[in-house]
This record gives C-alpha cells, structure tokens and sequence, in this order.
C-alpha cells in the first residue's frame, strides 16, 4: 500500500511555490475578496483514514460542487424521472451559457450547469418553501461529512442574489419553455443559496465519500444511494463535473471531479478514497488551477484512475 500522506504532502511541496496562480471569480463581488494564496488537499481512505496537507481547514464558498449533491437529492426524489427534464450529456459551452438551452427548447445538457441545477432545485423545492428545501440540503451534506457546523455563507448567498442576472435568465427561459414548476424567484433562492454553502477540504472530502464507496457512507455504515446510482453519478461527475474543461481533466486526471468557482474540486477514486482540493484561482475555463494540477500528480502517483493503471 502506497503511503497516501507521503504522496500528499508530496504533492502539496511540489506546487507550493505555484499557490496564488489563477484569477479569483470576481463576477461573484464577494469571491473576489478572497485571499488568492491559498491550497489545501484532503484524502480521505473509504476504510476512514484521512490524509491532508495544507489549508484543509478552512472553509471556502463550494459553489458548484454542491450540485452533485442536490443532484443526489432529486434523484432520490424522482429517480429516473429527472432525465426528462435535464439531460446527461456534456455541454461543450461555458457553465452559464444560454444559447443551447434555447436552440434545445428549454432543456439543459446536463444537471452541472448552471441551467441543469437550478432544473435540479426545482425538483428539490416540490413540497417544500425555499427555506425547507434550503434547509433539507444543508442538513444532508452535514449528515454526509457528520459535521453539523457546515453552514450557508450568507454574505456570498446576498452577492450572487444580487448579481445573478444570467441565472435569473436562465430560469425564466426555463419557465417560459414549462422546464420549471415553482415561481423564479423560489427556485433561485433555493439555488443560489446551496452554491453558497461553505466547507473545508476536510469536510468535502467526507461528505463524497458515499461515491468511493458503492453508495454507502463507511464511517457509519448507511447507505446514501444504490451501488448503481454512485456509479451514474460518478459517471456524469466524470463527463461534465468541469463544464466545458471536463474532457481535458478526464484526460489528465482519470476521476470523476466536480469543480467550483470557489477553487474547489470533489474528486472519487471508486473503491478508495474521496478527494477535495482547493485553490482560488481558477484557469481559463473557470475550475481551480493548482487544484486541477494537484489532483493530475495525485492521480499519477497513486496510479489511480477509472480508465486503469
């Protein structure tokens, strides 16, 4: 067995004299404030073992990466029944792009984009007032990491209500296609509010755990989702977690990642470990850039990779 801290703290040295590339998402006013010169990596074994190097206690804004999580809540809601409404193919545009959700009728490509979760919150809000579904969310990742401190960042959640006119854009395309079922405001108060959830490396890495490990949480011995369902999460994570970046980091990672605008990456190992870096500044195509390099050595030294050794 490879000595899983030593490969981190490895990886961690080797680009440490890189912390503070990248460009801080400045659409967003309040990520723009964000100290740039910081890195964390955490790992943590499906068999419980944790290992970190870094700034892996500090909470940062996690963005899209709680897609994945609400897109695990939606299908236990509906199961197959999303895919009516969202599909599960890479999108090959920007996260925020609206000229393919109308030349596809309302439709999004996939439930990582933003079109495609704020779909996802929709489906999270049926029965509930935003502040329940806010709140259902939040309360599921803090049982996924088994921290009840992981909170709502509130001041981030005001930034992107107040400048989040693509998104309310592509809401109202949303509704205008019938793609959306509660009021506009409702589901962006639901969506803008889960992108705003604040974690810690060493949070993240916990709360993917249940993806590494067959749909069941280790630590406590529950199961999340079905073996299957982890393995279609996984693979959309793999073919759309880094928008229109998610061929070149399947291409120099080999995991199934999901990347945030605030420098944040989940990553899986399948039957091994969950993963989460985080770096705030991001590349060209809006994911972390020492992140998405961190996890490319990672990858290489452990000799982990869903395509094989």
């Amino acid at each position: 067995m490879a000595d899983l801290q030593a490969i981190v703290d490895s990886v961690y040295y080797d680009l440490s004299d890189r912390i503070g590339e990248g460009k801080l998402a400045d659409y967003i006013p309040e990520l723009a404030t964000v100290d740039p010169k910081q890195f964390g990596i955490a790992l943590v074994t499906v068999d419980g073992q944790t290992h970190a190097a870094g700034d892996t206690e500090t909470a940062f804004s996690i963005q899209s990466i709680s897609k994945v999580f609400t897109l695990t809540l939606a299908l236990g809601k509906i199961g197959d029944g999303l895919w009516k409404r969202v599909g599960r193919e890479p999108s090959g545009n920007a996260f925020n792009s609206i000229v393919q959700l109308e030349q596809e009728k309302g439709k999004p490509r996939n439930p990582f984009i933003n079109a495609g979760a704020i779909a996802v919150a929709d489906v999270v809000l049926a029965g509930h007032l935003p502040k329940e579904a806010i709140g259902e969310i939040v309360q599921f990742i803090r049982h996924l990491a088994d921290d009840e401190s992981i909170a709502i960042d509130q001041n981030v959640a005001r930034s992107e209500t107040q400048t989040g006119y693509r998104n309310v854009a592509l809401a109202n395309f949303m509704k205008a296609f019938r793609n959306l079922d509660h009021p506009v405001e409702h589901v962006l108060g639901v969506y803008f509010h889960h992108c705003a959830i604040a974690m810690s490396c060493r949070q993240l890495a916990h709360a993917g755990l249940y993806l590494a490990s067959a749909g069941r949480n280790p630590l406590n011995g529950g199961s999340v989702v079905s073996a299957s369902r982890a393995r279609r999460i996984n693979a959309l994570m793999l073919m759309c977690g880094h928008y229109d970046g998610s061929g070149d980091f399947a291409y120099r990672v080999g995991l199934p990642g999901k990347s945030g605008v605030g420098g944040g990456i989940l990553a899986t190992a399948p039957g091994k470990a969950s993963i989460a870096v985080w770096s705030p500044g991001l590349n060209e195509v809006g994911n972390s850039q020492l992140g998405s390099a961190a996890l490319e050595l990672l990858a290489q030294r452990t000799g982990w990779s869903v395509f094989g050794q």
